[in-house]
């Protein structure tokens, strides 16, 4: 079958963009025509997220606006990724306007399953057996000149709210030298900025080696030409080693930058999300960080409303926010996902509780933020390039090495020459939300 176009939607966590990527490029080596526009498409896959409701809420929605375009061109409508994973056939069974489905483990299936779905069937793969990527190619879909590297998939952690281990399986570390190998690959080709990733980048290696081996590979990436930044996201903060801040004190490609979901301010919930740490220990780490690596900017992210939490939890959450004053913060009411334990916990709080506490959590932590982009207001920094605004072509959205991507803003410059993927000097000009505004310097 040729000259079939495939229009690929990705949703979710960026472990699931770069299973995307290498869904297009798996599916451009079979000769399938990659289209950007779902309007344009013969075949329309959605990767899908099942992580928390809103996130499969989302899926389900994403699927079925999808499938409004089957009045049209389109003849097969596929879901892929964890929702497909996780639920199935039944999935299948619910949205009748599905052609078929395959899970986290079948990228490589997307050829067969479009195939199949044109022959006339609705396909279900969802059996096959985790398959590192070690030599697999990927079609980026961030911009040239950053991307991500997954360096492990799945995750041992169990805490008591999470189906990640459900739905990904344990933790399987990738081989150090094929890591280094993609990363070799995406400098080569452009790429100036690295974003580790996994579902805990402090616990690669050590179900393979017994030894935590993020230091080492942090020292081999940062010997590779053409890289500029390197940046360390979902770190847990139970394991965060001596060696792993003396890296990113010590190795200039490493970005003083730190991703630690700390989840909560409160000593009895975190012990009844199952995780391995205490409030003291978290704010200890925090000074440990800010006197080692000066400068450093932290993110975080914090569950509102688990079981139980009552209001002198959500008080104790305040308080730790105000004594640690993050740079960024993300919060989520709690999901109460279908298999993991915390589900099953008495005292779950209601919704409209939740919602209540998640708008105070961010009216706190925006007061917190404002203030430290005040701070900012005339510096110099050093900033990438990222592109240009979709509703001002003359404003261009660059971040600094303290700002990750997609989720921490932008600095919006005002100027018309700078290229993408560019490095230039930026002064601090000012702040509008989480966003800051800048000049570009001329050295």
């Amino acid at each position: 079958m040729k000259n079939i176009r495939v229009a690929l939607v990705s949703l979710g966590c960026a472990k699931n963009l770069v299973d995307s990527e290498i869904m297009l490029s798996h599916l451009q080596a079979e000769d399938f025509i990659l289209v950007a526009k779902p309007e344009d498409a013969d075949a329309i896959i959605v990767n899908t997220c099942g992580f928390i409701d809103t996130a499969k809420e989302e899926s389900i929605e994403k699927i079925l606006e999808m499938a409004s375009f089957k009045q049209k061109d389109c003849r097969v409508l596929l879901a892929a990724g964890c929702l497909a994973q996780r639920f199935g056939v039944e999935l299948l069974a619910e949205i009748t306007e599905l052609d078929g489905i395959f899970g986290i483990n079948d990228v490589y299936g997307a050829a067969e399953a479009i195939r199949r779905g044109f022959a006339g069937e609705r396909p279900v793969l969802l059996q096959g057996e985790y398959r590192p990527p070690e030599d697999a190619s990927r079609l980026l879909a961030t911009p040239s000149h950053t991307a991500y590297l997954k360096i492990a998939e799945g995750c041992n952690n169990n805490c008591t709210y999470c189906a990640i281990p459900v739905i990904r399986g344990p933790y399987r570390s990738r081989d150090c030298q094929v890591i280094v190998a993609e990363a070799k690959k995406l400098a080569a080709g452009g790429v100036k900025e690295i974003n580790l990733i996994a579902q805990d980048i402090t616990l690669f290696g050590l179900e393979r080696s017994g030894q935590l081996e993020l230091p080492a590979l942090l020292q081999q990436l940062s010997a590779i030409p053409g890289l500029h930044w390197i940046r360390l996201l979902y770190a847990y903060p139970e394991r965060i080693s001596q060696q792993i801040i003396e890296s990113v004190a010590r190795l200039d490609k490493v970005c003083n930058y730190l991703d630690l979901p700390f989840q909560h301010g409160s000593d009895r919930i975190l012990r009844r999300m199952g995780r391995k740490t205490t409030v003291k220990k978290n704010m200890m780490l925090l000074n440990s960080l800010r006197e080692q690596i000066p400068g450093i900017t932290l993110r975080s992210s914090f569950i509102v409303g688990f079981p139980g939490e009552e209001e002198a939890d959500f008080q104790a959450l305040l308080d730790f926010l105000q004594e640690a004053r993050l740079e960024r913060v993300g919060f989520f009411a709690y999901s109460r996902e279908v298999g993991t334990p915390a589900a099953r916990f008495h005292n779950q709080v209601s919704d409209e509780l939740k919602e209540e506490r998640v708008a105070r959590a961010v009216s706190l932590q925006s007061r917190i933020m404002a203030e430290k982009q005040k701070l900012l207001v005339g510096q110099t920094v050093q900033a990438m390039i990222d592109g240009r605004s979709a509703q001002d072509k003359g404003l261009l959205l660059a971040r600094s090495s303290m700002q990750a991507p997609e989720v921490d803003g932008y600095i919006r410059i005002r100027d018309n020459n700078a290229k993408n993927g560019e490095l230039v000097r930026v002064e601090i000009t000012g702040f509008e939300g989480c966003d800051q505004l800048g000049k570009i310097l001329i050295s």
